[in-house]
């Protein structure tokens, strides 16, 4: 089936993330042939701020992806939202304008990707359901902390999405968001509402659930009973941060998933 290579917290923008994610585009290009056999998702902090110029270059290097054919799926992080410590509302709008070219586009964000299962030669489709977890966080006292929160109306949407029979009938669910639902170690910049997400999944058939914010790529496999909860650190290794590029085949166990390994040949000074 099509694989899903998980990014996350690439902060474009902040010193060389631009050029380490120039290299990740290439070494992903260059590995992982053919393009339409993967889809790529990235769980937020696209940007470090939310400049013109930081857009510009996302924007650009998510265009290379798509022109190389790969399918590119992306939700807003915290720093996505934010100029100068604080997340304004009108970078909502120009996020979906930029990556979606469509300001409209509702939270989830339901994407229903066919592919053909070559053991049967049957038509088969993922169902990829990305949701914006700043929704609920931008007040200015909210920029004081990196919480995010999804809230109730997005939450109902999703537990809808999931009780729909169009989702039922997907052969897998992958539900994706930026800040990490449960780390009772770091649970200062948790998501607020983790506790309500968390029932909502609990009570559906979820395949993999992805995310990111805090930069510790951690495995929390099993929880909520979802076979794969990938925290998919900091890609661009922010700070040094050292994180894994995970590839995934939702039709395997998760012990066949693997890193990527996608900075490999890129010096990175400490």
């Amino acid at each position: 089936m099509k694989k899903i290579i998980h990014l996350s917290d690439l902060h474009i923008g902040f010193s060389d993330m631009l050029e380490r994610f120039e290299h990740i585009i290439k070494m992903i290009n260059s590995l992982k042939q053919p393009a339409n056999n993967y889809i790529i998702v990235i769980t937020g902090d696209l940007v470090e701020r939310g400049s013109s110029k930081n857009y510009e270059d996302a924007f650009e290097c998510i265009d290379t992806l798509k022109q190389f054919g790969y399918n590119v799926l992306c939700v807003p992080g915290n720093h996505d939202y934010c100029k100068f410590l604080f997340h304004w509302k009108k970078y909502v709008k120009k996020f979906k304008e930029t990556y979606f070219k469509d300001p409209k586009i509702e939270y989830p964000k339901k994407d229903i990707i066919e592919y053909e299962n070559d053991d049967t030669n049957k038509k088969e489709k993922v169902a990829f359901l990305g949701l914006d977890s700043m929704a609920e966080e931008l007040h200015f006292h909210d920029s004081l902390w990196a919480n995010g929160e999804i809230g109730k109306e997005q939450l109902k949407r999703l537990d809808d999405l999931l009780k729909s029979e169009e989702i039922k009938k997907c052969s897998y669910t992958v539900v994706y968001l930026h800040h990490h639902p449960f780390d009772p170690i770091h649970d200062t910049h948790m998501l607020k509402d983790s506790s309500d997400l968390c029932n909502v999944l609990e009570s559906h058939k979820i395949d993999a659930l992805l995310f990111g914010h805090n930069h510790h790529g951690k495995k929390w496999n099993g929880m909520l009973n979802i076979p794969r909860c990938y925290d998919g650190g900091t890609s661009t290794r922010k700070q040094n941060a050292k994180c894994e590029h995970r590839v995934i085949d939702l039709s395997r166990n998760a012990r066949f998933d693997y890193d990527g390994d996608f900075l490999r040949g890129f010096e990175i000074l400490t």
